[in-house]
């Protein structure tokens, strides 16, 4: 009975995670077509180039925390207090450290502009502490329909607010005000919603039971931000607010893509598998299934999108961004690789294993190093190469520990990922001839999309693809369910 309403729980969290990430993700994806074609890669830029000090500051005052309480099975109010207070007050630490830090920023860029913009969107730290505990109850309780509720109406007034703000001339400043609106009313509705608020108290003892599990997420965390937020910093550092634009513009669809499929599919499922992490037969199963619908899904995806690139850049996005073309075809097979990556990380997570996980990331330092050095002086496409190559490695190094303890390592993953490549590969030459007889680029994108993903489908079917099962079980239960 306990199984059947964890099933149940899973399978709705699922359905309204869904939900919250495919309109969502719609939705700014729309949103971000019309900014693309009124700002200037300029404008994306120079908040490119102040990507990895929020990334910073954001991993701070969470420190892993969120997670902590998550895989905690005896979790209080008093944890959830003291760990208000605590990201209370590192954000409020943080916010006066970037305020009198901008200036130094700016001109570490050469660039005046970003003295303003650090100290505007840094208010962005102050708000988002508020709302941490708030989602993380939220998910330990598996509440995923509040979240998609709180998600969709956060894309659509920031947004609208984004875009008006462009039409009427305000340049950068449209993102900026878009991004602080939204953390303001993602705050306010958690509040509203949740009508939880922390007792006043502060445990050390709870605080540092906690600490003992995140500071290992945080140190892991501390790498990734590097890993991940470093190339803006250089490439805005050693060529300019153009350059980063592009790069910014070139990683966010692959990225909207992937972390479409990711989040709805690891979001539900971490707490699903901390909750059942002493029964390992059925985490390992569980494991197994999150990774061959994760093959499934986004393999052929991004594929697609990488096929489809240059008609979608040309009629979407406008002549302006055509130099992203190639940046976003390397970065779609870079993004193939990592939600694979973060299952395997997560996994470590789950069963509390934190040092492993930081253990890992710290391995991965060198590379990104190394990449960085030999591809810098070749210029950005060079830099967005050594990329890819660097994640493809990293998959190696993150599968090592799930091999060791599960049995499930790189191997055995990129095995049972070989029937989804297969049929991706049928689906790719077919598309690719059919780009060639099809005139315009809106008949591509049209015809396209839906007539590949149908040839995928029909491929995987014929050689009895396990992630077609998959997919199948979901919709007779999400129907099922609905009876």
């Amino acid at each position: 009975m306990q199984n059947e309403s964890l099933k149940n729980k899973a399978l709705m969290g699922m359905v309204w995670k869904a939900v919250e990430k495919i309109s969502g993700t719609g939705i700014s994806f729309i949103i971000g077509v019309i900014l693309a074609r009124i700002l200037m890669p300029t404008d994306y830029g120079l908040i490119g180039m102040l990507a990895i000090f929020f990334a910073f500051t954001e991993l701070f005052i969470d420190s892993g925390f969120s997670s902590a309480l998550i895989q905690k099975k005896d979790r209080t109010d008093v944890d959830y207090s003291t760990i208000f207070y605590f990201n209370l007050i590192v954000s409020v630490l943080l916010y006066v450290l970037l305020f009198f830090l901008a200036p130094l920023i700016a001109s570490f860029f050469n660039t005046p502009q970003l003295s303003l913009l650090t100290r505007v969107l840094s208010l962005n730290i102050l708000i988002n502490s508020l709302s941490l505990v708030q989602q993380t109850r939220l998910t330990i309780n598996l509440e995923f329909r509040p979240q998609a509720f709180v998600s969709l109406l956060c894309v659509i007034i920031s947004g609208s607010i984004g875009v008006l703000m462009a039409y009427q001339g305000f340049g950068v400043w449209a993102l900026v005000i878009q991004n602080i609106s939204s953390s303001i009313i993602r705050t306010s509705l958690y509040f509203y919603i949740n009508k939880w608020v922390p007792l006043w108290v502060f445990s050390v003892s709870s605080f540092k039971q906690l600490f003992s599990y995140s500071s290992k997420l945080l140190g892991a965390g501390f790498v990734g931000a590097i890993f991940n937020n470093i190339y803006s910093l250089l490439i805005g550092k050693i060529f300019n607010a153009r350059d980063v634009g592009f790069y910014t513009r070139a990683k966010q669809f692959p990225q909207l893509l992937s972390d479409l499929i990711t989040s709805i599919l690891q979001g539900v499922t971490f707490p699903i598998m901390t909750s059942i992490q002493d029964d390992r037969n059925r985490l390992v199963s569980v494991y197994g299934r999150l990774m061959r619908m994760i093959f499934f899904f986004v393999i052929p995806v991004l594929t697609l999108f990488a096929l489809l690139t240059e008609p979608f850049v040309r009629l979407l996005l406008t002549e302006k961004w055509m130099p992203v073309i190639p940046l976003i075809q390397w970065l779609c097979f870079a993004r193939m690789i990592t939600p694979i990556s973060s299952l395997n990380m997560n996994i470590l997570n789950t069963i509390g294993r934190s040092d492993l996980f930081f253990k890992v990331d710290m391995v991965k330092i060198p590379l990104a190093i190394i990449a960085l050095i030999i591809t810098i002086p070749l210029g950005l496409m060079a830099v967005v190469i050594g990329h890819f190559i660097t994640t493809f490695i990293s998959f190696f190094i993150n599968a090592y520990y799930p091999g060791k303890i599960f049995g499930f390592g790189a191997r055995k993953q990129i095995m049972e990922m070989k029937l989804t490549v297969y049929a991706t590969l049928i689906m790719s030459v077919c598309v690719f001839l059919m780009m060639k007889v099809l005139p315009g680029d809106f008949l591509k994108l049209l015809i396209c999309i839906p007539i590949g993903l149908a040839i995928f489908m029909f491929a995987s079917y014929l050689m009895k693809n396990d992630g077609v099962k998959e997919v199948v079980v979901l919709v007779n239960s999400i129907y099922a369910k609905r009876k």
